[in-house]
């Protein structure tokens, strides 16, 4: 595989586990760390890409909530919906620190959008979380934890 293909491959795999999909971008980095011939910083750097991008678009969908929540294409469930909300509302922006968790963060990112969270305080959190959880993956991919 290429370089820009594996590039490419990890940035999809991240972007659409943030978004639409239920899948795993965390199995397609630590494949590229192991393999060991790609920039552990660039992996990095394109995973954080995709996934926080991921997360905008949810913030986006947020903000619009109202013409699409039941569309059957729409990322979050109406349950997983307002878990997310009341998290949200009980922990305020704070809460966006969880947003790489599976199951809560993309609901939590979207919420992020209903309730109106400015843009840059979202991108900020966000990248925060999403870097944190690739950097202590590969942290423990290369043994360093």
């Amino acid at each position: 595989m290429t370089a820009f293909a594996s590039y490419l491959a990890l940035f999809l795999a991240a972007f659409i586990a943030a978004t639409i999909v239920p899948a795993q971008s965390e199995a397609v980095l630590v494949g590229l760390i192991v393999a060991g011939d790609r920039s552990l910083v660039l992996l990095l750097l394109v995973a954080t890409t995709g996934n926080v991008l991921g997360s905008v678009v949810n913030w986006l969908l947020g903000r619009f909530i109202e013409r699409f929540r039941d569309r059957p294409w729409f990322p979050v469930s109406r349950p997983r919906l307002a878990q997310a909300e009341a998290w949200y509302r009980r922990f305020g922006i704070w809460s966006l620190l969880l947003s790489w968790v599976p199951i809560i963060g993309d609901p939590l990112t979207v919420v992020a959008g209903v309730l109106r969270t400015p843009f840059l305080t979202f991108l900020v959190l966000v990248t925060v979380a999403k870097a944190g959880r690739y950097l202590v993956l590969a942290a423990v991919t290369l043994g360093l934890m």
